[in-house]
């Protein structure tokens, strides 16, 4: 009978914020496939796991996925983690999870903390729509290209920046939607963790010396306003109003604001086209 692939969340930073269920797989699984060996080793120092570690990043995911696909196939069970969230959000792993559906592998996801909705937890803006697109291209001419087919998006937009581009690729952000409000977390769970909810100007006037990794949430574009409806003939309008008055609706006020919003025109409006007065 094959393993399990597990996908563990690991903290983002503060040690604590990892759950008691993925402790247990770590220390029950045959082996952990760690995007950077080195930093999954502070974390399993810290909660005495001895479990052994292989790496698995984008250099060599290639070639070592067929090994661990292996082993799974002979009964142990295999899990994958990154240098600190939840994999495979901008993170490697991808192959081998599509490798192990491929093979009828069991996958199972172990939840747990992620840099982008710890960010967008804590910002305040619109959350009914999220989008996360990873990290920003390097080249100013792509970015600004990526910035301008996501500007007039309805969903909130989530991204990550290094320390030494954040700078640059905020100014590119203002340029091309403007100053729209936007929250920069750093270092998020951290020492010397930040969320500033502020326009994109301010962010730019503040950031002097930016340091650690950078999660930004943007706000979602204001939706353009709809095209007024053609308004019919007088006699139409009036005998549509007519018709209101006398149904349940029973009041002249509400019968206008009900045409107004049928039309997509102002309340104001209707008021003048009807009765000549200003509205309430």
């Amino acid at each position: 009978m094959p393993g399990i692939l597990y996908v563990v969340a690991t903290p983002i930073g503060n040690l604590e914020d990892i759950t008691f269920r993925a402790l247990r797989v770590l220390r029950e699984v045959a082996i952990i496939a760690a995007e950077d060996t080195r930093r999954t080793a502070r974390l399993l120092q810290h909660y005495s796991i001895s479990t052994p570690t292989t790496s698995l990043h984008e250099h060599n995911e290639r070639t070592r996925t067929p090994e661990l696909i292996a082993r799974l196939q002979r009964g142990e069970s295999v899990a994958v983690v990154s240098d600190a969230g939840t994999p495979l959000i901008s993170d490697p792993g991808g192959m081998l999870v599509a490798a192990a559906h491929d093979a009828g592998i069991r996958v199972e996801p172990i939840p747990g903390a992620s840099a982008a909705l710890a960010a967008v937890s804590a910002s305040g803006l619109p959350a009914e729509q999220i989008l996360i697109v990873g990290f920003p291209p390097s080249r100013a001419n792509d970015r600004k290209r990526w910035y301008a087919q996501l500007k007039d998006g309805p969903r909130l937009l989530v991204f990550f920046e290094a320390p030494h581009r954040i700078i640059a690729s905020l100014s590119d952000l203002f340029e091309i939607f403007g100053d729209r409000l936007c929250a920069v977390g750093r270092e998020l769970t951290k020492a010397h963790e930040e969320l500033v909810v502020r326009p994109i100007s301010q962010h730019l006037q503040s950031l002097t010396e930016p340091r650690g990794e950078f999660t930004v949430v943007v706000a979602p574009a204001e939706p353009l306003p709809e095209a007024p409806l053609e308004l019919p003939e007088m006699a139409t309008l009036i005998r549509e109003f007519g018709d209101l008055t006398n149904s349940s609706t029973g009041s002249r006020r509400e019968a206008v604001k009900l045409l107004a919003r049928k039309y997509n025109v102002p309340t104001r409006t209707m008021y003048k086209l009807l009765e000549g007065g200003p509205e309430d």
